[in-house]
């Protein structure tokens, strides 16, 4: 997968719970889901599942409390698609 098709794809599926739409201008690989974009607790477990639909994977509880940043994402959707 291309890395610039993950980030994208990254990108749809948090802007629905973003609440500070200006920090989506500036999605890059260290923009942080919480501090940046302001989503809560509750729509990061929303995200969590919508990836894992998205890419047909399953994230587990560790991996998920690491799923901070987009690098943090990318990495785990990448490790967890080859295990596949």
């Amino acid at each position: 997968m291309e890395e610039k098709d993950l980030k994208d794809q990254l990108k749809n599926i948090v802007a629905p719970y973003v609440q500070n739409k200006e920090g989506l201008k500036e999605f890059n690989d260290s923009t942080h889901f919480i501090q940046d974009l302001e989503v809560n607790s509750a729509n990061l477990v929303d995200i969590i599942l919508d990836v894992e639909d998205e890419f047909d994977i399953e994230i587990d509880n560790d991996s998920m409390e690491g799923m901070l940043t987009v690098e943090d994402a990318k990495k785990i959707i990448r490790q967890k698609l080859q295990e596949q």
